[in-house]
Formats: C-alpha cells, structure tokens, sequence
C-alpha cells in the first residue's frame, strides 16, 4: 500500500508556532521535537510520507541542513524510514511507541482524560463469566446486541426523558465505532460535516477517514453559537453536524435547555442530521445536564452515541448508538462490511454495570470533583498566567495560555517524560496552539509530580521575549 503524502502547507499549520526565538536549543532540534510531537499525537499518522528536504525548508523558512538534521536525528531515533527517491516515511520505534527522555516507566500522560477501572469493573466481569454460560450453545454472532443489555439502555434513556424501546438501540464497539458507522452510511467522499471548534479529535479523525471535510463552528467564550451554526448549515449544507452537548471535550461545558431546543429546531429546519455525542453525560458534579437533544424537536433526525468507556472503563471499548427504529435496521446492514456484532463478556459485563451504577457511579463523581478542585489549586499556585473555567462535569480543563506556546511547551514536556495534550490536537489547521487540555483524572499525588516537573520548563518559556506581552513569539 502506497504511502499517503503530507502537503508541505498542511504540515506548516499543523506544526504552529514551533519556534522558539531565544532558545538555546538548536533550531534544526526544535523541528524534530515539534515533528515528533505531531507523530505522537497521532496528528501525522503512521506511513505519512513527509515532503521533501528542499520543498520542506521553503515552507518552514530554514535551510534545508536544518531540515535535513531534524529528520536525520528523527530516522535516528526510529520515527521516520527513508528510502532514496521515496522520501521520509513515519514510523514508530520498535521498542517503545511513546518514547521519552526519562525510563518510558516513569511516563507520565496527561493527553488522555481517562480513569482507571474501579472494583465494580472486576465485580461486572465475575458475573459476566457465570451469565455467558447460557449463551455457549449460540454462535455468538448478533449485530444489534444484547436484548437485555439494549432493554437496559433504552430504559437509562426513558428515566432520562427520552422515550426509547430496545429496537431503536443498537450495541456497537465504542462511541468511536458508532460515529464511523454513521459515517458510513450517511455520507460519501467529499460530504461536509459541521462539528465544534474546538472538538474531540478522534471525531476528526474519524471524518477525515471517511474522506469527509469537517467544517467548524466556533465555541464563543461560553456556551454555543447557535446563529453561527445555522449560518454554517446555510452556506455549507453538510451531510450532518456532530455536537458533543453534555461537558463537551475538551472544553468541559454543557448546553442548557434553551440551546438545546434551538440546535434541535435549526435542525429539523435545514434536515440535518444530528450526530449528538453523549460519552460524558454521566460525569455531572452538581447536577445532571438537561434532557437529551433527541428529546427536543420531533421533527428533528437526531442520532445519539454513548458509551461505557468514561462512565465505567475504557477498556470495556463498548458504546451504543440510539435512533430510529428504521435507522437501526438501516445501521445494521451497513455494519455487515465492519463486523459481525460486539463481544458478548463485555455486554454483559456492561449490562450489570448499568443496573449496579447507582451504586458506584455517586462516588465516582464524587471523586472527580475533588480532583477537579485540586488541580484547580495546583494551577493557580504552579501556573498563575493560565486562564481556565471550573468545567461543570467530565474530565478536564480547556486551559489558555497568554501565547501560543502550546506546542512548544508539550514538545520540552515530552524531552521529560511527560506527555501533554495540545489545543492543536482539537482544532482544524493546527488552530488551538495557544491552549492545552489539561485532564484531573489523574492521581493527584501523580499530577503535582507532572506539574512540578513542567514548571522550570514552562518559566523558561514564560521569559521568551514577547510571549506574555504581545501574545505571540
């Protein structure tokens, strides 16, 4: 398979504001942190083929022995495979995948919002292995999912407002997969699809992959901009718009009900298909969001997600989507090209989790809103020129920084062991660079360790010439 090739432009802004003026690092150094950084976000995918030396300098404004040292040092290192005529190629090392400059054990990654299981996980797998007994006799094989497990979803929704039967649920390998379902049947190459900006970066990805264009609406300093969607809807009549509602990612904040009923009405009005993303909505602090979009306008074609993964365990790798009953059936032969259905330990190990979660799922919340408030000490105290909102549930902070040193800051932070999400990860065309995704999912013990660790690298960054004065280097 040939390899895909990355347009100098392109990588131009993915790469941002890598250079650091009146760093002592050399610059050909500062290029391969900055490339390296964008393999290990995924943002330059594996068998992207780089362009070449000459056409690279021109873009960046190096000399190409800047250049060529960078990807020497990077082919070195074991992320790019050269060939003669054929140009770079990206690769991983062999050895490790999320290399360091510290032992790979002491890593510490704060670009995944993501916790640990929990003793239920382990109670919910001990059932599952007694409840698949009576499924042994049956090959396994079923696209839509679990009855029980779908009975027990659609009931999540019903208590929820939303009025669902197990017919309009259909169990799929994580939200992820769902949204790459929908993908698949709803759009074709070149269909536009309106989400957020910033937004989850795996929806990117997963648009991209179905050789979609993703179209951004901005997210003003707070809540959403529901004339700016329909103006987005107007002009560029996509395929679909993809919403995250309830503590969006990255940004933490939930759409209240008047926006709701406006995002809903826009919609039935242009016949746009709602994608509604709900993977966090039961990670609520105070109170729980509002009805779900779907519960809105009926004349509205809303498909939402969910998922297992934050609410339980992301290892159960489960979601499920919720729509039409005709829209299912419609999924489900779609899904004949992908799969044949989700594993069955882990339905019912997910089916025991939704029927226990009142019992777990309180302290779960519990405990992230008070490593919520810590990290929230720890910043002003370690960081006092980031500017952040206290998010109203989920799993992180959207942090701005006073310049656009995101990307320089994540690729010193890698050289110590530490991996850290940049705004660009979220944003379209290496937006987002002055903003970094700052999850409190970790142990607070372990997220002081990191923060201690950042806080020389980001001093020496805070006394760059112009950074907080002017906001740009």
């Amino acid at each position: 398979m040939s390899s895909r090739r990355f347009g100098s432009q392109s990588l131009v802004r993915l790469m941002g504001h890598w250079q650091q003026a009146s760093s002592r690092t050399p610059l050909w150094r500062q290029l391969a942190d900055a490339l390296r950084l964008l393999i290990l976000d995924g943002r330059l995918a594996l068998d992207t083929r780089l362009p070449g030396e000459r056409e690279l300098a021109t873009a960046l404004d190096v000399s190409r022995t800047t250049v060529g040292s960078a990807l020497a040092h990077l082919r070195e290192a074991g992320y790019l495979e050269s060939r003669h005529g054929s140009g770079s190629r990206v690769i991983l090392p062999d050895s490790r995948t999320i290399p360091t400059g510290a032992v790979a054990s002491a890593a510490l990654d704060l670009s995944t919002a993501a916790l640990s299981a929990g003793p239920e996980i382990h109670q919910a797998y001990t059932h599952a292995l007694t409840a698949i007994t009576q499924h042994l006799s049956h090959t396994g094989y079923d696209q839509l999912g679990l009855l029980p497990l779908r009975e027990a979803i659609a009931a999540r929704y019903t208590e929820r407002g939303l009025s669902t039967r197990a017919d309009e649920v259909m169990v799929v390998n994580g939200a992820v997969s769902g949204f790459a379902l929908v993908l698949r049947m709803l759009t074709g190459p070149g269909d536009r699809v309106v989400v957020d900006h910033p937004t989850y970066p795996l929806a990117i990805a997963a648009i991209q992959g179905a050789s979609c264009r993703p179209v951004g609406v901005s997210l003003p300093e707070s809540g959403w901009d529901t004339d700016g969607f329909a103006a987005t809807l107007a002009q560029t009549a996509p395929r679909m718009a993809y919403l995250m509602p309830d503590f969006h990612n990255p940004t933490g904040r939930c759409m209240d009900t008047a926006t709701r009923r406006a995002i809903t009405d826009i919609a039935a009005q242009t016949r746009t298909t709602l994608v509604v993303d709900e993977t966090m909505v039961d990670l609520w602090f105070d109170a729980p969001p509002p009805l779900p979009l779907a519960a809105f306008n009926p004349k509205a074609t809303v498909i939402t997600l969910g998922s297992a993964g934050k609410s339980f365990w992301g290892g159960l790798r489960l979601g499920w989507i919720r729509a039409s009953s005709r829209t299912i059936a419609t999924l489900a032969q779609t899904r004949d090209t992908l799969d044949l259905g989700s594993p069955l330990l882990e339905q019912l190990a997910t089916q025991w989790l939704i029927e226990h979660s009142a019992t777990f799922l309180p302290a779960r919340r519990q405990m992230l809103k008070e490593r919520r408030d810590r990290c929230s000490a720890l910043m002003r105290e370690h960081f006092p020129e980031w500017h952040f909102h206290e998010p109203e549930g989920g799993l992180s902070y959207w942090v701005e920084l006073p310049g656009m040193v995101a990307s320089q800051l994540a690729a010193r932070a890698q050289t110590q062991g530490i991996h850290l999400g940049t705004g660009t990860r979220f944003g379209l065309s290496g937006a987002f660079d002055r903003y970094l995704r700052m999850p409190f999912s970790l142990d607070p013990i372990e997220l002081e360790r990191a923060f201690l660790q950042i806080k020389p690298l980001w001093g020496t960054l805070n006394q760059t010439e112009g950074v907080l004065k002017r906001g740009f280097i």
